[in-house]
């Protein structure tokens, strides 16, 4: 294995890493931000608040992403094992 083969592969893999996980992270982001401002213009200073409607949106982006992420998953994943003996030796 080359140098550039093993950046090659570990760039490929971050890559999955953030294509797959920016949905829910993007939809996080968005309640938050919608949150943080109900918080701010009615001035209530509740915390927790904020909590439950991030992991309320987090699930239904699992249940709306979750074919989705599994398949970019399983296709890496695939991708890997197939060409598995180009990594050894």
């Amino acid at each position: 294995m080359s140098q550039e083969f093993v950046i090659t592969m570990a760039e490929r893999g971050v890559f999955t890493v953030l294509i797959i996980a920016g949905p829910l992270l993007m939809l996080a982001l968005g309640i938050g931000l919608l949150v943080s401002i109900f918080q701010a213009t009615t001035q209530i200073q509740e915390q927790t608040l904020a909590f439950i409607p991030k992991i309320v949106g987090v699930l239904v982006g699992l249940i709306v992403f979750g074919s989705w992420m599994l398949s970019n998953m399983l296709n890496f994943a695939e991708q890997i094992l197939s060409n598995l003996h180009r990594f050894v030796g």
